[in-house]
């Protein structure tokens, strides 16, 4: 089907690079079967995504890598340089000597040569595998995050991703970053919705020409770390309605909101009726009084970093 997701330029050294504003998220939890995951990616290629977000930790890359294998087989896509592909760099491997390693290795579960976007997932390093959630605070250090960025600048150089980035980093780390990157990060993944609008910052990233992609629009409901406040959020029914949405849709309207904040954003569903309604939010847009109303809604961060670790306070002051 003809692929009508608009595209965002991602500063990058490979001059042209553009990535789709819409990509389909694979973490889940809880995690379903490589089966399961394989075939709602297949869905998604054929509905129309080309962005697809993964990560070592998720699990998910080798399903990734089977699903894109499966599409170029029965022809859904005629070339891997159709996808846009994001992949991270997990904490435990959060040193400069690991760094190659740890991306040949997911390029090795995805089957591919090359990613389009690789991103440090925390500014953290776990000193050993995770066995348990929260990580204890003993295992948890911050990253010597300018050797671990020249790091991934070799990843670029060496052609294993196009473009480098982070996730889930503040102001005050990406500052650090600007302040030696020889190549600057393209991108930083959040967590940005209706209820944590990241509008500081938001600011802040595109001041310094970082683009923001949005995880958790809806606030990661069902999970460990999330709640329903979104989906039990008044204003947002009321939107919801204005719109002709069905109160089951409301969720178009976090992310239309979260594009209209010039962000791309992540969604994850692996029910085909949803994927291509996650689609269908590029042919309205939110008024200003709609956007004033989200605007002075009250914030919370759903996606607290206290459920995956134990944070000592020294620790949090550098975050």
């Amino acid at each position: 089907m003809e692929n009508k997701v608009p595209i965002v330029s991602v500063v990058s050294s490979f001059s042209g690079l553009t990535m789709p504003v819409i990509g389909m998220g694979t973490a889940s939890y809880p995690p379903v079967d490589a089966g399961t995951l394989k075939s709602a990616i297949v869905e998604a290629i054929r509905a129309g995504y080309r962005h697809f977000d993964t990560a070592f930790i998720y699990g998910s890359e080798q399903p990734l890598g089977a699903a894109i294998a499966e599409a170029l087989s029965i022809g859904l896509i005629k070339s891997r340089n159709e996808l846009f592909i994001t992949s991270k760099l997990w904490c435990t491997y959060a040193e400069p000597d690991l760094v190659i390693p740890a991306i040949k290795m997911s390029l090795e579960n995805l089957q591919l040569e090359y990613l389009d976007l690789y991103l440090i997932h925390w500014p953290l390093k776990f000193s050993k595998e995770v066995s348990r959630l929260p990580v204890p605070k003993e295992e948890v250090s911050v990253i010597d995050i300018k050797s671990v960025w020249s790091a991934m600048e070799e990843c670029q150089l060496l052609g294993l991703t196009k473009a480098i980035g982070v996730s889930n980093f503040s102001s005050r780390k990406l500052e650090e970053i600007l302040s030696f990157a020889k190549i600057p990060p393209a991108v930083n993944q959040v967590e940005m919705n209706p209820l944590w609008q990241q509008k500081e910052l938001n600011e802040y990233c595109k001041a310094k020409g970082i683009h923001v992609s949005a995880h958790s629009p809806l606030g990661s409901k069902g999970t460990l770390w999330g709640d329903n406040r979104i989906f039990d959020c008044h204003a947002l029914k009321e939107i919801a309605e204005a719109k002709g949405k069905t109160i089951a849709q409301r969720w178009q309207i976090c992310l239309r909101w979260v594009y209209e904040q010039g962000a791309s954003v992540i969604a994850k569903s692996f029910n085909k009726k949803r994927m291509e309604e996650n689609l269908e939010i590029f042919d309205w847009s939110l008024s200003v009084e709609e956007l004033e109303k989200i605007r002075g809604l009250p914030q919370c961060k759903f996606n607290s970093i206290g459920t995956f670790i134990e944070p000592s306070a020294e620790l949090e002051a550098q975050l």
